[in-house]
Formats: C-alpha cells, structure tokens, sequence
C-alpha cells in the first residue's frame, strides 16, 4: 500500500498534538512514559517532536491514559490546538 504524502495542516497539527503530550508529560522520564504506554522511547520521542504526526489511535488512547489526559484534549489540539491556546 502506498501512502499520501501529509498535508502541511496534517503535519502542522501533528506539532500541536507532540506539544501537549510533552507538556502533559513534563518532567516524567520519556522511556518511562513510553513503556507505561506500551511503545519504545523513539516512537514517543518522534510523535512529542512532530516527526510522527499521525500516530495510531491505539498509541493516543494509551498515552492519554497514561498522561491522564482526557482524549478529547488530544482529539481538540489535532483539530484547532490546545484549548489552553483559547484561553490566551
């Protein structure tokens, strides 16, 4: 199967979505974060840095639940931002 390039708004909103696991995770230790969820410390590292903009679902609900991150939020920062970014 061959995959479609990303549009620059898929990738774009790829940033948005490592930004607020990365602020989610703060100062927890990334492989520490990554093993609770069930991946290795280069995936997480790839999608906190925008270089896996679409990860699989699979891996946001775990990394939600392990972040203790309400999934809407995640769903939210992929479609418009962080609702933090509302407030401001």
């Amino acid at each position: 199967m061959v995959r479609n390039p990303l549009t620059p708004e898929q990738i774009e909103a790829g940033k948005r979505l490592g930004r607020l696991l990365r602020e989610a995770r703060a100062d927890r230790d990334l492989a520490e974060v990554a093993h609770a969820a069930g991946m290795s410390p280069e995936t997480l590292r790839k999608i906190e840095t925008g270089r896996l903009p679409t990860p699989a679902f699979g891996t946001i609900a775990s990394l939600s639940e392990v972040l203790n991150l309400p999934i809407q939020d995640l769903a939210a920062a992929w479609r418009t931002g962080p609702r933090l970014e509302a407030a401001s």
